[in-house]
């Protein structure tokens, strides 16, 4: 039985929730801008998929396609997740003279924003409301979560403007979303607004809001506060399910109490509660992490008898670590044992990331390892390219992971936001501190709103590189872009002050408070300095 030890009798839950009482208008916790929606004109839609006469003429044992049949066949591509088929298919129905009806309209609006397209999306969401069609509230939710997964803030206010102006009330879905934003950005008080101003509205609490909450304090360093939630879960009566476990391993393995990780596991699996990838990913993770390769390997077979597939992922972080100690025989031997058990798709992606590491040496670059891939059958996802690119980044193999990235593109898979992370890791890695700004300034370039993993990402390659004074401009950028700091953002932030001191001999965080005021004070981050600093403004 695991025990979580409380340093206060008060609730924390309803002690925070009680800071939030007051009435609040959800869109005020994004800057709100007051002017409507910037309309996206057709031929942004259309350019992108340009269409020629023979393809407007698209016939079926010579008769011409009616709008009936492109509907359902756009839905149809839409829900098997082809969403350039279906652009292509709304380009010709559209030159045709057809239209989109409104279960449609849903349906294209959906498939766009799960796949990032949020400004497709919002042309179509225009074009919708143009024609007098009145959207759901799930369409709105459609629009909030994917500009909010991509950082569009102006635009995802404006969408809960849009909703309160139409009277379109919020539900569970609108309010998690902004939840699950605010607790990946660090910000806790918003997180407490959200739930104080979800609550009011008759919404209880439910395992996705208390797992975030848990996360942000985690993320944080707070890990106690993030137990005392889980006893006061547990008290209010509310079981405990996957989310919630996963959520608690996490935090004891990130705060390397290994053992009361390996209890709550335990007590899971006696709950009835079936560990997921996601379990198994954090023990295997954190066990590494802290030097227990043996136990790493037992949970990584275990995880295999279990019947799970295992993630590409975890690879790198257990042939990095065997790699590091020179135990290549273990390395091979986990090969044969994932082939034996069937796992020949994985078997083929480990036996590539083994040859990156240099052991094999079979294949010259990235391409010969993708080709690999294929001729075993395996079409390279963004998910395996970004797998790839983080086993070259890990060395410092900046051309390669460049390579990767080049191929990926080549596939027709548009670099998300992990790839681009990835490649300011491996400059970084090389001491390459310039290029690694060069592909931040890239992913501004391209409307990609960067999140916590860039900005710490940044700040470890500039100190890497000794260009201490850069950290305290890109810990000044992320927090401009509503990101709290977590706590080792803080640690890089001290430690460059600290270099910068010496250097100077002058005071260089005040300096820093003097030129941004006092909003780090706020966030704490001078709680981890007053032991070397105090602070008078």
């Amino acid at each position: 039985m695991f025990s979580i030890k409380c340093c206060q009798s008060v609730s924390l839950f309803h002690q925070q929730l009680g800071q939030y009482n007051k009435p609040m208008k959800m869109h005020s916790m994004v800057s709100l801008i007051s002017p409507p929606f910037p309309t996206l004109i057709k031929t942004h839609l259309k350019n992108k998929h340009q269409i020629s006469v023979e393809e407007v003429s698209s016939s079926e044992n010579g008769e011409e396609l009616s709008g009936v049949v492109y509907n359902a066949r756009i839905r149809d591509s839409c829900r098997a997740g082809d969403v350039d088929k279906a652009m292509k298919m709304l380009a010709q129905m559209e030159a045709l003279g057809f239209s989109l009806s409104l279960g449609s309209y849903t349906i294209v609006i959906e498939a766009l924003g799960s796949v990032g397209r949020t400004l497709e999306a919002e042309a179509i969401f225009r074009e919708m409301v143009h024609l007098g069609l009145k959207p759901d509230l799930r369409v709105y939710n459609v629009m909030l979560r994917s500009c909010l997964r991509k950082g569009l803030l102006e635009l995802a206010d404006r969408v809960l403007v849009e909703m309160d102006t139409l009277g379109i009330g919020r539900n569970r879905a609108t309010y998690e979303a902004l939840i699950d934003y605010y607790g990946h950005a660090g910000r806790l008080n918003d997180v407490w607004m959200v739930i104080s101003k979800m609550r009011r509205e008759g919404f209880v609490p439910d395992s996705f809001v208390h797992s975030k909450v848990i996360g942000v304090y985690r993320d944080n360093g707070m890990w106690k506060k993030a137990m005392e939630i889980v006893r006061e879960i547990k008290e209010l009566g509310i079981s405990l399910d996957k989310r919630i476990y996963n959520s608690i391993i996490d935090t004891f393995g990130k705060c390397g109490e290994l053992s009361e990780a390996l209890e709550v596991f335990e007590k899971m699996q006696e709950e009835g509660v079936r560990p997921d990838i996601v379990t198994w990913n954090s023990l295997i993770q954190w066990h590494c992490k802290a030097g227990n390769v043996g136990k790493a390997l037992e949970l990584f077979s275990k995880m295999q008898e279990e019947g799970l597939y295992p993630d590409p992922k975890i690879f790198i972080t257990i042939i990095s670590r065997l790699g590091e100690q020179g135990k290549w025989d273990v390395i091979k031997q986990n090969l044969e044992n994932m082939k034996c058990r069937g796992h020949r798709r994985s078997g083929a992606i480990y036996a590539v990331l083994v040859d990156i590491y240099g052991q094999y040496g079979k294949f010259q670059g990235p391409e010969e390892c993708i080709s690999a891939l294929k001729s075993e059958g395996i079409q390279p996802s963004a998910s395996i390219f970004c797998v790839l690119a983080n086993a070259y980044a890990q060395q410092g193999l900046c051309e390669q992971t460049v390579k990767v990235l080049q191929l990926m593109e080549a596939e027709g898979i548009e670099p998300n936001l992990i790839m681009l992370n990835v490649l300011i890791n491996a400059f970084g890695i090389a001491g390459r501190h310039l290029e690694a700004l060069s592909v931040y300034d890239h992913i501004k370039d391209m409307g990609i709103s960067p999140d916590m993993v860039t900005y710490s990402t940044l700040m470890k390659a500039c100190i890497r590189a000794r260009k201490f004074d850069k950290v305290p401009e890109i810990y000044e950028e992320m927090e401009s872009a509503g990101f709290t700091p977590d706590r080792k953002a803080r640690e890089m932030l001290q430690n460059a002050f600290l270099v910068l001191q010496q250097r100077h001999c002058e005071n260089p965080w005040l300096n820093f408070v003097r030129q941004h005021g006092t909003r780090t004070v706020e966030i704490g981050t001078t709680s981890t300095m007053k032991e070397w600093q105090n602070v008078k403004i």
